[in-house]
């Protein structure tokens, strides 16, 4: 059998519809009805029931189907596989995250790209907010994704992977802790507790302002270098922090309560990597998240 007629034959087993089939292949009915046809005559028996009605599978049809689908796979590795080696997507390709969503999308498009390329190992780590930029500036990861803004100049910001409604979190007996919301500027009322290490000013001033829109000082308390510490900052009544909606699947605990912000920006996470590194494997797995 050729390849073509491979095609033709799992497609409609699949779609058991002549005008699906031709349009889901970009082929005219007619061709598919004359593949289908010829296949039988070379096999000796109908491999398609057909009325006015109806399309359905002989016995012989599903055996056929059955022995085919591992041979199409097959093929199709084959020819990625070629693709990606001609392509340069071989080797490894370490990628950063510095939250559990995040990680969640990276873990599943990963196994993809595994599957997909298997000539090239995927390794996903963490990145912490404290030192966001080493990492990916040693070496140590090729890829990650990172809360913008990021303004560096050997860095390229790459398309958005999520993108997040941004929460307050308040100790639980805070004043704050059981409105439905907050605004900006009630973070004049507040202490905040921002992240602190090698972070970029511009990152720092966007996420723990010190003024609100109207230009009320916002007072700024202890600082933290990991996450974990910041939120024992909070659950013990030394602040208030920023953080994105979903975090609190991942963090949720008795002493902290999740505020929403009515009016905060979103928390945007994003592709980052090396403006001088760029590579097959980086647009491959960025194309592959974009895909999923």
């Amino acid at each position: 059998m050729e390849r073509h007629e491979i095609e033709v034959f799992l497609a409609l087993a699949e779609e058991l519809h002549f005008r699906r089939t031709s349009e889901r292949l970009g082929l005219a009915q007619g061709r598919v009805s004359q593949t289908i046809k010829k296949l039988e005559r070379r096999i000796g028996v109908p491999l398609f029931e057909r009325t006015s009605r109806r399309v359905a599978l002989t016995p012989t049809g599903r055996q056929l189907r059955e022995d085919l689908l591992p041979v199409q796979q097959q093929l199709l590795r084959a020819v990625d596989r070629a693709v990606a080696m001609g392509r340069g997507i071989t080797g490894e390709l370490r990628i950063g995250y510095s939250s559990p969503m995040v990680a969640e999308i990276l873990l599943t498009a990963a196994d993809a790209f595994r599957d997909r390329y298997p000539d090239c190992a995927v390794e996903i780590h963490e990145v912490q907010l404290s030192d966001p930029f080493g990492p990916i500036r040693s070496g140590r990861v090729d890829l990650q994704v990172t809360e913008q803004p990021v303004d560096e100049p050997d860095l390229t910001v790459g398309p958005a992977v999520l993108i997040e409604p941004r929460v307050l979190m308040v100790p639980a007996g805070h004043p704050f802790a059981h409105r439905a919301s907050v605004s900006l500027e009630d973070l004049a009322e507040t202490t905040l507790i921002a992240m602190s290490g090698d972070v970029p000013q511009h990152w720092l001033d966007h996420h723990y302002p010190r003024r609100t829109p109207r230009g009320t000082p916002i007072a700024h308390g202890q600082t933290a270098t990991y996450w974990t510490e910041l939120m024992n900052l909070v659950g013990l009544g030394r602040g208030v922090s920023p953080a994105s909606q979903d975090a609190e699947r991942y963090h949720a605990r008795p002493d902290v309560a999740w505020v929403p912000f009515r009016d905060a920006p979103t928390v945007d996470y994003s592709f980052l990597w090396p403006t001088t590194s760029e590579n097959a494997r980086i647009r491959a797995f960025v194309d592959m998240v974009r895909g999923l």
